[in-house]
């Protein structure tokens, strides 16, 4: 990367309404429409939601849709969005559901600007609670947090339930990252519809930005998916908020998208311009990293703090 590069980011949202479970073709439209739309407005790194290309099949437990995991090596959708990164000259980070062996991962693979694979980091943190079953589908993550050098900067990349915890974002900040990258599935609580955790949750990715002194990019679902009895009739609901956003390196939203279900609006996107150098430079004037204190740190390691 030209240590003068800038970064231009593009949170991105994409509703499944209007499509059918099955319509794998329908979701990478919208989703290289998303792309294309991010690309004519500068963008250079877009951001997709987790598990975008079919419906957030987590909200119960059903074995069969364990098929629908595949591995990295010659994987179809990896390969259409390398395709579409060496076309417009952008960095794609792609969430999929990865097999490997017996293993099956929520993961991310990140495509560089030339089409190239970068390599592969798979969720370490998974939830388990109503409508969020994600235990019975993915194997915890084996990668620890990865940084991944690409073209047009250094991206740290978490996923979604990753996003609450700061030691997380303090890892890849460590690393070097130059914006952190959070493609996420979250909205209503099924057991409370009443519940809204959107605002918590986009302060404590604006804490991490803040505390790190690094840009953030989060990019959620947004649209209502319904869960139905094997008789057609409903079970259950989500409606994911949406409220995909940017911040800049203290936190600050400087870019956000609305909470929009219309089906007619699939796709929104906003973007946002990042300055690695001038971050890097204000980081290391403010002293955060140079005050810390990792000898002290050593309870981190425990689950009970008790040392």
């Amino acid at each position: 990367m030209n240590s003068s590069q800038r970064i231009v980011v593009a949170a991105t949202q994409i509703t499944g309404a209007g499509l059918r479970d099955s319509d794998v073709s329908g979701f990478c439209f919208r989703a290289e429409r998303a792309i294309e739309l991010a690309v004519r407005q500068g963008a250079n790194l877009v951001l997709l939601p987790e598990l975008w290309n079919a419906p957030y099949f987590c909200q119960s437990q059903e074995a069969i849709l364990m098929d629908l995991a595949d591995p990295v090596e010659n994987n179809v959708l990896i390969r259409r969005m390398q395709r579409l990164a060496q076309i417009y000259n952008v960095v794609l980070p792609v969430s999929i559901f990865e097999r490997k062996n017996n293993a099956l991962y929520n993961s991310v693979v990140v495509i560089d600007a030339d089409g190239s694979l970068l390599g592969t980091y798979r969720k370490s943190h998974i939830p388990d609670g109503t409508g969020y079953q994600e235990k019975f589908y993915f194997t915890p993550g084996d990668t620890g947090f990865r940084v991944f050098d690409t073209k047009v900067g250094k991206v740290g990349v978490a996923i979604c339930w990753d996003q609450w915890f700061p030691e997380a974002a303090r890892a890849l900040a460590l690393q070097g990252a130059d914006v952190l990258l959070y493609p996420t599935a979250i909205g209503s609580e099924p057991q409370d519809p009443t519940l809204s955790s959107v605002d918590h949750w986009q302060r404590t990715m604006q804490g991490h930005s803040a505390a790190n002194m690094v840009p953030v990019v989060a990019s959620n679902r947004f649209g209502t998916e319904i869960l139905q009895h094997p008789d057609g009739t409903e079970k259950q609901r989500i409606h994911f908020y949406g409220r995909s956003f940017v911040t800049n390196n203290t936190g600050e939203k400087i870019a956000e998208c609305a909470d929009n279900s219309d089906p007619e609006e699939p796709v929104t996107i906003v973007t946002a311009e990042i300055d690695p150098e001038q971050n890097r430079r204000d980081r290391a004037a403010w002293g955060l990293f140079r005050d810390r204190r990792p000898e002290l740190y050593q309870i981190l390691l425990t689950k009970d703090g008790n040392m």
